[in-house]
Protein backbone atom coordinates (compact mmCIF):
# COMPACT_ATOMS: atom_id res chain seq x y z
CA UNK A 1 0.00 0.00 0.00
CA UNK A 2 1.04 3.44 -0.65
CA UNK A 3 1.14 7.03 0.94
CA UNK A 4 -0.79 8.38 -1.91
CA UNK A 5 -4.62 7.59 -0.97
CA UNK A 6 -6.20 8.76 -4.69
CA UNK A 7 -3.76 6.34 -6.80
CA UNK A 8 -4.58 4.11 -4.74
CA UNK A 9 -8.07 3.81 -4.79
CA UNK A 10 -8.37 4.19 -8.79
CA UNK A 11 -6.53 1.38 -9.13
CA UNK A 12 -8.98 -0.71 -7.24
CA UNK A 13 -11.15 0.31 -9.07
CA UNK A 14 -9.63 -0.65 -12.58
CA UNK A 15 -8.05 -3.92 -10.69
CA UNK A 16 -12.32 -4.44 -9.82
CA UNK A 17 -13.68 -3.13 -13.25
CA UNK A 18 -10.95 -5.77 -15.18
CA UNK A 19 -11.87 -9.08 -12.72
CA UNK A 20 -15.54 -8.31 -13.61
CA UNK A 21 -16.46 -6.66 -10.11
CA UNK A 22 -19.10 -4.22 -9.97
CA UNK A 23 -18.41 -2.79 -6.08
CA UNK A 24 -15.33 -2.28 -4.70
CA UNK A 25 -14.14 -0.99 -1.40
CA UNK A 26 -11.53 1.34 -0.42
CA UNK A 27 -10.31 1.21 2.85
CA UNK A 28 -8.67 4.53 2.70
CA UNK A 29 -9.94 7.69 1.89
CA UNK A 30 -10.23 11.55 1.83
CA UNK A 31 -11.85 14.82 1.34
CA UNK A 32 -9.71 15.28 -2.16
CA UNK A 33 -10.95 11.53 -3.42
CA UNK A 34 -14.56 12.21 -2.28
CA UNK A 35 -14.82 15.25 -4.56
CA UNK A 36 -13.12 13.43 -7.24
CA UNK A 37 -15.97 10.77 -6.66
CA UNK A 38 -18.25 13.43 -6.98
CA UNK A 39 -17.01 14.19 -10.07
CA UNK A 40 -16.87 10.70 -11.69
CA UNK A 41 -20.44 10.23 -10.37
CA UNK A 42 -21.65 13.52 -12.19
CA UNK A 43 -19.92 12.40 -15.32
CA UNK A 44 -21.39 8.70 -15.20
CA UNK A 45 -18.34 7.04 -14.79
CA UNK A 46 -18.88 5.67 -10.56
CA UNK A 47 -22.79 4.39 -10.43
CA UNK A 48 -22.84 5.73 -6.54
CA UNK A 49 -20.46 5.94 -3.19
CA UNK A 50 -20.93 5.50 -0.09
CA UNK A 51 -18.66 6.24 3.33
CA UNK A 52 -18.84 3.80 6.41
CA UNK A 53 -16.33 4.76 9.35
CA UNK A 54 -13.46 4.50 6.97
CA UNK A 55 -14.46 2.29 4.49
CA UNK A 56 -15.56 3.77 0.92
CA UNK A 57 -17.78 1.26 -0.65
CA UNK A 58 -17.91 2.70 -4.54
CA UNK A 59 -20.26 1.02 -7.31
CA UNK A 60 -18.62 1.06 -10.68
CA UNK A 61 -20.22 2.67 -13.81
CA UNK A 62 -19.78 3.05 -17.58
CA UNK A 63 -15.75 3.40 -17.32
CA UNK A 64 -12.69 2.09 -19.58
CA UNK A 65 -10.46 3.32 -17.91
CA UNK A 66 -9.00 5.72 -14.63
CA UNK A 67 -5.99 6.33 -13.36
CA UNK A 68 -3.88 9.16 -11.15
CA UNK A 69 -1.93 11.24 -12.69
CA UNK A 70 2.04 10.89 -11.53
CA UNK A 71 3.55 13.40 -10.85
CA UNK A 72 0.80 16.03 -10.16
CA UNK A 73 1.97 18.25 -13.52
CA UNK A 74 1.35 22.17 -13.27
CA UNK A 75 -0.72 22.80 -16.22
CA UNK A 76 -1.03 25.94 -17.47
CA UNK A 77 -4.33 27.31 -19.40
CA UNK A 78 -2.39 27.22 -22.68
CA UNK A 79 -1.07 23.42 -22.18
CA UNK A 80 -3.93 21.15 -21.25
CA UNK A 81 -5.02 20.21 -25.03
CA UNK A 82 -1.49 18.41 -25.04
CA UNK A 83 -2.26 16.55 -21.36
CA UNK A 84 -5.56 15.95 -23.24
CA UNK A 85 -3.59 14.08 -25.94
CA UNK A 86 -1.68 12.65 -23.69
CA UNK A 87 -4.27 11.02 -21.04
CA UNK A 88 -7.34 10.97 -22.76
CA UNK A 89 -7.87 8.89 -26.34
CA UNK A 90 -10.21 11.32 -27.78
CA UNK A 91 -10.75 15.10 -27.74
CA UNK A 92 -14.59 14.50 -26.39
CA UNK A 93 -14.07 11.41 -24.75
CA UNK A 94 -12.99 11.58 -21.00
CA UNK A 95 -12.60 14.29 -18.59
CA UNK A 96 -9.28 15.39 -16.66
CA UNK A 97 -9.48 16.86 -13.31
CA UNK A 98 -7.66 19.79 -12.54
CA UNK A 99 -7.52 20.97 -9.41
CA UNK A 100 -7.32 24.45 -9.28
CA UNK A 101 -7.63 27.76 -6.46
CA UNK A 102 -11.10 27.36 -7.47
CA UNK A 103 -11.30 23.98 -6.30
CA UNK A 104 -11.68 20.58 -8.45
CA UNK A 105 -13.23 21.50 -12.17
CA UNK A 106 -12.81 19.16 -15.03
CA UNK A 107 -10.47 20.23 -18.33
CA UNK A 108 -13.61 21.52 -20.08
CA UNK A 109 -14.39 23.97 -17.00
CA UNK A 110 -11.00 24.95 -16.73
CA UNK A 111 -10.81 25.82 -20.89
CA UNK A 112 -14.19 27.58 -20.47
CA UNK A 113 -12.74 29.65 -17.21
CA UNK A 114 -9.71 30.35 -18.63
CA UNK A 115 -7.19 28.44 -15.34
CA UNK A 116 -4.61 26.25 -15.18
CA UNK A 117 -3.53 24.20 -12.12
CA UNK A 118 -2.34 21.08 -10.76
CA UNK A 119 -3.31 17.96 -12.68
CA UNK A 120 -4.93 14.75 -10.44
CA UNK A 121 -6.67 12.51 -12.69
CA UNK A 122 -8.21 10.97 -15.65
CA UNK A 123 -11.21 9.00 -16.41
CA UNK A 124 -12.69 8.01 -19.82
Amino acid sequence: MSQDIISDALNKIMNAKRSGKKEVVVNRHSILLLKIMEMAKKEGYIESYKTEKNNLEIKIGDISNCGAVKPRFNVKKDKILFYMKRFLPARNLGILIISTNQGLITHVDAIDKNIGGSLIAYFY
